[in-house]
């Protein structure tokens, strides 16, 4: 199981995409991927759960993965999270 924290870089005009954008990436991997947001631990695969979290631009997150493929899936939403505001 690995845990790592990014920081969340939205453009002022994010909506509800990047959240399907984060769970169609997270699901590509077998691992059991969750977004960690204060309290909340949202499991990445699951849209209603992520949608409930709320990303603001500039938050501090932690990404926590688990399984054969942790490190992959872990890299590819942080990859695409750290990238929308280009």
């Amino acid at each position: 199981m690995i845990h790592k924290t990014f920081t969340v870089k939205l453009p002022n005009y994010a909506e509800a995409r990047p959240v399907a954008e984060i769970v169609q990436i997270a699901s590509q991997y077998e691992s059991r991927v969750f977004i960690i947001s204060d309290n909340k631990k949202i499991n990445a695969k699951s849209i209603m759960g992520m949608m409930s979290l709320g990303l603001y631009n500039d938050e501090q997150l932690e990404i926590e993965a688990a399984g054969a493929d942790e490190e992959q899936a872990a890299d590819a939403i942080i990859q695409y999270i750290s990238s929308l505001d280009k």
